[in-house]
């Protein structure tokens, strides 16, 4: 099964520079005067005993400014560790060359599915590159992660395409190992913690899916980290660019409304060894907030899901009561950061009440919209793969 592995990467200012209001927002990209996680997760590539595929490494900047320097890092980079396999550094201006290629050979309607800000759109990217190149399966890996386990490979395609209780095996989660051992998330209890329970419930989804057996079965999550699809899925499926934070459980509930579904492979496994993040709480949650609000009217739209088929997590953010836990939650975070001398904290806490309330997603039409969006992407992968000469030329491989 010809396979490609995409890992994207995600850079930002210098850190004296920091964060400014409209650069993207990510998790945890790395400073461009930082050393970041990048050359560690290559250097690991070295452990896996299958090595007969195609690498893509997709260099993404925060801000426009950054890009050239960006490209210049990760190539760089990529290059001193020497991937045991071919590969490919995507960058911004990879970017400008596919989509002049797109316009003249599939046309400008197209364009506005090529992006390379925000994760959705990345994600995007990490399957239309291998597309590209002819992937039957694509392998979707984060660059704060390191592979121990030498079969990682052969496990990642084990199963796939074949079927499991009547059902074709489309679509595989593994997960992550912490960087403190095991698969549990930990983190020292807050107040606010006791209502915006989402670490308790993730661990309650670890204990069913990942504890007990059997090795495969459906589950109602994935680490967008630690994934693999099927062409049948990921021509078809695309990652929704409404969706800033959460991208991956959301394209779970994607696939799932067209009738793929996700099974967890209880031996599919990666060391997760994230940096902090670097923005605060507030933010973080707000993200979840609105990614809550709109997963929920999602299905609400779908008329074949409900979110207990999504217990314990994310299931318990995606009930009515979602607004009430983002009012009690909030309130107790910003009696913290009050209690922390932090008043504009607190004040943004606050107006993640409202914006829970307000909801920009109640009676609108957000699965029409992402359905629209979906058909584009489903012609355009038909599109590439006639025309698969033209692109695959674009790109030089290492």
């Amino acid at each position: 099964m010809k396979t490609v592995m995409v890992i994207p990467t995600y850079w930002a200012r210098p850190s004296s520079e920091g964060w400014r209001p409209g650069d993207a927002i990510y998790d945890h990209p790395t400073p461009l005067d930082k050393e970041g996680t990048l050359a560690r997760a290559i250097e690991s590539l070295k452990v896996l005993r299958k090595r007969d595929f195609l690498l893509i490494v997709i260099a993404a900047a925060t801000a426009e400014e950054i890009e050239g320097q960006v490209e210049g890092m990760v190539k760089g980079i990529v290059g001193e560790a020497e991937p045991p396999m071919e590969t490919l550094v995507f960058s911004h201006k990879d970017l400008e060359k596919l989509k002049e290629a797109v316009e003249d050979n599939v046309g400008p309607w197209a364009l506005s599915l090529l992006s390379l800000r925000g994760y959705s759109n990345i994600r995007n990217l990490c399957l239309l590159l291998p597309h590209i190149f002819g992937a039957e399966a694509v392998v979707l890996i984060d660059d704060d992660e390191v592979f121990e386990d030498p079969d990682f490979m052969d496990k990642a395609l084990q199963f796939l395409g074949g079927e499991l209780n009547g059902k074709k095996v489309l679509a595989k989660a593994g997960y992550y190992m912490q960087p403190y051992g095991g698969y549990r998330l930990r983190k020292d209890f807050e107040p606010w913690m006791a209502v915006w329970d989402n670490l308790q419930r993730m661990n309650q989804a670890f204990e069913v899916f990942i504890a007990q057996g059997p090795r495969l079965k459906r589950t109602p999550f994935v680490f967008g980290g630690n994934a693999v699809i099927h062409r049948e899925v990921f021509t078809k499926i695309p990652f929704d660019p409404k969706i800033t934070r959460g991208e991956d459980i959301d394209y779970l509930i994607n696939a799932e409304i067209h009738g793929f579904s996700f099974y967890l492979d209880r031996e599919l496994t990666i060391r997760h060894l994230p940096p902090p993040k670097p923005h605060p709480l507030w933010m973080r949650m707000r993200e979840d907030i609105i990614r809550f609000l709109y997963e929920r009217e999602k299905i609400r739209e779908s008329g074949c899901l409900r979110p207990q088929d999504y217990d314990p997590y994310p299931g318990a953010f995606l009930r009515d009561d979602l607004e009430e836990k983002v009012l009690r939650a909030s309130q107790l975070l910003a009696i913290q950061y009050l209690s922390e001398g932090k008043a504009q904290d607190a004040k943004e806490a606050l107006t993640n009440i409202s914006l829970a309330w307000e909801n920009p997603f109640r009676g609108g039409s957000v699965l029409k919209i992402y359905e629209d969006f979906r058909k584009k992407w489903e012609r355009l992968m038909g599109e590439v793969e006639e025309k698969r000469e033209v692109f695959s030329g674009l790109f030089t491989l290492l």
